[in-house]
This record gives structure tokens, sequence and C-alpha cells, in this order.
């Protein structure tokens, strides 16, 4: 070792300062993308007591059942996140992943200094390892990992893995003691890509130790067991609702070589980074993309066996077989997004690696004229803190990108015009801001680029509704529910919009039926509460806060979550029927309401009425009325129960007990 301690501590705080300078302008950055489903619509990480289900249950990961996967590390992480902010404020989350980012590009700083001394030792592989860690830290491909909460899963997994290489090779002789594989399993506890990681020891035995294939497998035989274990694990408790929803598994597959190098070229020059790319399968194993990335990986593959033959390359022989092994998982993993920048993560340790060896190599050809050239070395360490002070400034500008919804989908429509799903999302930003007209417009350029998929219909449909072009929002809502009758949200927006219409019991139909397709949609069950409340279904309200309690609440939680719905209904009806109304005034509104039908308004100012004066018969008797008239037989029926405890020998109350009972007899 050719670092004290206390040198080594210093140069750790160093990049720890890099790393802050590099994110200090993202911590107010908002949730996006997949942030919805995971963290802010998933009522689980709302609580810690979800924390030990979140290891036995995949489907707790998220609200879309296609996105439910095995990842319990993460929320787990979040609930503790949402636990100390008290919700959903982004700054403790960034806080959160920023902190385990700095001490995975410390950690990389010490792998990286005991692999270049093992290839090459001198006193300058400090200062290698120094600025290769720095890359890392202030790259602006990273930035659309540390950004995007929900990829803390990367940051936590990346980690896990270079803290257990890093353990297997800085204690040898405690290898068998297996130490190491416990930050494995933690790894794969975060992203099932971790289950690579046998290969990626196996090559580092291979390449750095030069020890032959059968005795560099048996000395990763431990690894591979907990592997296959941990697969096992993974397996077993992903939801089979979890879909990729890949198109043509084997093209994306085919495509994936082209990918990785456009990877590759992003390392150098990162100049079109998108957070939701417009790139499509190749269309052929045989087109003229899937034949060039062939090549690539070939040429990479020839590269690091022409390293591996001269000792001191062969970090650059292990750094790029660490960036190849690296994209295997989500390269056999077929997804819908071909390509995504958050992949570039795990795979641009091991080519930081590689390329920061190789232009060592190339100044320095010979450890010995490291000595004789103090110059070229002091302009080497130069051009490198230009790299990292570069890097900052361009990460800078990423994280500017990730501030709003708006300036996120504004960069990706720029950069990725063909993408439906950014114009759709653009189209979203703008309807938030209330400019329907430019919604419009990006809505339907989506949906022009992919007419069959049934969110941008929904969202459309939302628009023309607020334009009051009502017939042609109701054809695409429906059209919506036909193009992705598995989706709750297309109904959830249909419903929103049939509310808005005053067609509450078509609404509340919809609702029930997104309910059955996702149990899980928080949306969902919210405006389904509210349309209860609405409809005066108490019951049903109640019911329903039973149920969700059970499936997404604490106790503590539904209970204020009712105390809140009630506290706003009554408020609702205390400003539109004040004090200086008395409850005679009310029961007699209540009952002129009956008697043109409109029920809801009966139904107000009667419990208005019992606001006030709580044992009043007639305003019951009104409640029960309104009720029974909307088909909501229970209700009805207790009403006019409550109506004769007050006076047990009032007609009226008696013939609409009777008229409830018949009709919830005739019911059944």
């Amino acid at each position: 070792m050719f670092l004290n301690k206390g040198r080594t501590v210093v140069l750790c705080l160093g990049l720890t300062l890099v790393v802050l300078a590099a994110y200090a302008n993202h911590f107010q950055n908002r949730f996006h993308l997949d942030d919805a489903q995971t963290i802010v619509q998933n009522a689980y990480v709302r609580t810690l007591k979800s924390v030990p289900s979140f290891f036995t249950d995949g489907r707790l990961y998220s609200v879309n059942p296609a996105g439910q996967m095995y990842r319990p590390f993460v929320p787990a992480s979040l609930a503790l996140d949402y636990s100390f902010a008290k919700g959903y404020t982004p700054t403790a989350y960034h806080v959160s992943t920023l902190v385990w980012f700095a001490l995975l590009v410390i950690l990389l700083f010490l792998l990286f200094r005991r692999i270049m001394d093992r290839a090459d030792a001198h006193s300058s592989n400090v200062w290698v390892a120094l600025f290769a860690a720095a890359c890392y830290g202030a790259h602006p491909a990273n930035a659309e990992t540390v950004n995007y909460i929900i990829q803390r899963a990367n940051v936590y997994s990346t980690l896990d893995l270079v803290a257990s290489l890093l353990i297997f090779i800085a204690y040898p002789a405690r290898r068998k003691q297996g130490w190491y594989l416990l930050l494995m399993v933690t790894a794969c506890l975060s992203s099932a890509v971790a289950l690579i990681f046998p290969v990626l020891l196996l090559a580092y035995v291979m390449l750095m130790e030069r020890i032959d294939w059968g005795a560099a497998f048996r000395a990763t035989l431990p690894a591979w067991l907990v592997g296959a274990v941990m697969g096992l694990a993974i397996w077993k408790l992903t939801p089979a609702t979890y879909d990729g929803g890949a198109a043509s598994p084997w093209l994306y597959r085919f495509s994936q070589p082209w990918v990785a190098l456009r990877y590759f070229k992003s390392f150098f020059l990162p100049t079109g980074l998108s957070a939701d790319t417009d790139w499509t399968p190749v269309t052929s194993a045989f087109a003229w993309q899937a034949l060039v990335g062939y090549l690539f990986v070939a040429a990479l593959g020839w590269v690091i066996w022409r390293a591996a033959q001269r000792p001191a390359a062969r970090p650059v022989a292990f750094g790029l077989a660490w960036f190849l092994i690296a994209l295997v998982p989500t390269a056999l993993a077929a997804d819908k997004n071909v390509t995504s920048d958050p992949r570039m993560f795990f795979p641009f340790v091991g080519l930081t690696l590689a390329v920061f060896w190789e232009v060592r190599l190339i100044v320095f050809r010979q450890t010995a004229r490291l000595a004789k050239n103090p110059v070229l070395s002091r302009g080497a360490l130069a051009a490198a803190g230009i790299v990292v002070v570069l890097a900052i400034t361009g990460t800078h500008k990423r994280n500017e990108v990730w501030k709003t919804d708006d300036s996120l989908w504004e960069d990706v429509t720029e950069k990725s015009p063909n993408n439906s799903r950014g114009l759709m999302n653009y189209g979203l930003t703008a309807m938030a801001q209330h400019d329907y007209g430019k919604a419009y417009l990006y809505l339907d350029r989506a949906q022009n680029i992919e007419p069959t998929y049934g969110p941008i219909e929904a969202h459309l449909a939302t628009v023309l509704g607020v334009l009051n072009r009502n017939v042609e929002a109701e054809q695409h809502f429906r059209k919506a529910i036909e193009l992705a009758p598995n989706l709750a949200e297309p109904r959830i927006f249909y419903a929103r919009w049939l509310g808005s219409q005053g067609r509450l019991s078509e609404a509340q139909l919809l609702l029930e039926i997104a309910l059955k397709v996702n149990p899980m949609s928080t949306p969902a069950r919210e405006l389904l509460a509210q349309v209860y409340l609405g409809e005066g279904n108490r019951a049903a309200f109640d019911r329903l806060m039973e149920e969700t309690m059970r499936l997404t609440l604490t106790e503590e939680q539904a209970k204020r979550y009712v105390a809140e719905r009630l506290e706003r209904e009554k408020k609702i009806r205390a400003d539109r029927f004040p004090a200086t109304m008395k409850p005679e005034e009310l029961v007699t509104l209540s009952s002129r309401f009956c008697e043109v039908r409109n029920y809801d308004d009966c139904l107000s100012a009667a419990i208005r009425a019992t606001e006030l004066r709580p044992g009043y018969a007639e305003a019951y008797n009104n409640i029960s009325t309104a009720y029974l008239s909307t088909g909501r037989w229970d209700a009805g029926i207790e009403a006019a129960r409550q109506a004769l405890q007050i006076k047990p020998n009032y007609e009226a109350a008696k013939a609409n007990l009777a008229r409830g009972l018949k009709q919830k007899a005739e019911g059944k």
C-alpha cells in the first residue's frame, strides 16, 4: 500500500466533495416516471409497518401490476425516507440516494487502486484510481440514475457488489468464510441484475489472479451456489403480473449489441441522454444495426483477449469484461424500452477502470517513466482535473433537465421526437399548467404515432372533455378501455370525467371494475370514495375504507382519511347551507329537491338539517327517500329506522322502511 490512512481519508472526503459539487443543484428535483407508481401512489411506503412484508410480497413494490417485482430493499428504504421526511418531500429522498452514491464512489476508489496495484504497483496508482472514481461520480450519464429516485435500486446493488468484490480481493485468506457473499445477497435484494456477480467474480479470478478456468470456477463456486438460491427466490417472489412489455423479446435481444455500442459511445460523449428514448428494436437478426452491434461486441472481445496477454494491461481486460458482463442481465430480460440510460450505471464501473488504466498505460508505458517525467505527470493530473470539471458541468445540466416534469419531457420530445410516451407526458405537463391547446397538440401527435396505446387515448379524451368536446371525449374514453382492458387508469380517467358530468352511478361502476382490474390502485380508491360521498352512500364508503385499510393503509391512516373526507363533506354542506338556515327550512328545501328528483341536493340538505338538529325525524325520512330513490337500499332502510326511533308512529318513515325492505328483497 502506498498511502497512509490519514491521506486516504482526506482523498475520500475529496471524492465526497466532487459528488456534492456535481449534484448540488438536484435536491429539489421532482418525482418522475415510475416514481409515481412505486412511491407517490404506493401506500405501503407510507408506513414502516410494511417493511417486513416487502421481503415476502413483490406486489407491494408498485401499484402497477405489470411493474411489480421483488426488490425488497428499495421500498424498505423508501418507507424509511417517508418516515423521516413525514411525507413526499423530494429532498429527503435525494439526500438518501446521494449518501449511498457517495459511498459507492469512495469504494470504487479503493477497488480501482487494489486492481491497479496488482497489475503494476506504483504510488501514482492512487491518483489514477482517484480520478477514475471522481469521473464516475461526476459522469453525466449517472445523473439519469441518481436523479430518478426509484432507480436507487441500481445504486444499492452496484454499491453492494463493489463492496463484495473489494472484500474478496482485500481478504483472500478469509474467502472460505464467505463474508463477501452477504453483500451479494443484499445486492440481489435490491436488483435481480446482481445475479450476474458470479460471472463477474469468475472474470476477476481468471484475468487478474491468472487462475485457469477450472480452478477459478472452484474458487467462485460459493458465489454460484448463492446466486442459484437467490435467483430461485427472486423468481418465486416476483408476481406473475410482472410484464416487461417487449413486443418481440428476440428482436429486443438482437438489438442489445447495437445498444451496447450506444452505451460505450455515451461514456466518452454523453450528448444523447434521454429519460425515455425513441429507439425501437432492430427489424431482424441481420439488420445492419444488429450486424454493427455484433461486430462491436466481437471487437471488444478481441481487445479483452489481447489485453489479458499482458500483465500490465489486465485491468483493461477486466474492466471491459465487466462492461459486457454487466449488460447481460438487461440484454436478456426483454423490456418495452430497447435502451434505457440508467442501465449504464453498473457497466460503467468496469468501463471507467478500463479507460483510465489504458490512458495511464499510454502516457506511461513503463512504471519507471513516471518518476522521470514530472512535467508529464503534472500535465496528466491537470488533464484529469479538467475532465472531472467538465463532467461536473454536464451533470449540472442534466440535473436541470430533471428538475420538473415540464423540463424533463420537453427534453425527451426534443431528443426523441418519435417517442409517443414522451409526447404524451409532455402533453400531460401542459394539462397540469392548464394549457389545454398545447396538451391536445402533443397528445394528438402521440396518438398518431401509436394509435393502439390505451393510456394516450384516455389522456386525449380527458383534454377533449376539458375543451367541452364531450361527444369526442366519450368516444376516446371508450376506445381507451377497449385498447387497454387490463389497465385501471383508462377507467379511472373516464370515471373522473363522468363525475364532472354528474353521472355518478356510471362513474361508480367504472371505478368498481377498475379496482377488480387493479385492487392496489390508490387513485381508483380515492376517486371511488369521493363518488360514494357525492352519492351520500356512506355504507359503501365505509366498506371501501375498511377494505382500503386492510389492503393498503394502517388503521391510523384509514381513520384519518375517513375523518378528513367527512370533514370536507361537512364543510361543503355548511358552505352551501349556512347556519342562518333553520332546520325546518332545510327539510322543506330537501323535500323540494326530492320532488324534482334532484336526490343529491335532497340528501345534502337533509344531512345538513341533522347536523343542526340531530333528532330530526323528518330530515332522516328525506335522507331515506334520497337513498331509496337512487337504489341504495341498506342506507335508505337504516335512515328510515333512525326516523322511526325518533318518531315511532311516523307513517312516511314506515312507508319508506317497507319500500326499502321490499326493494332490497326483490333486488336479491
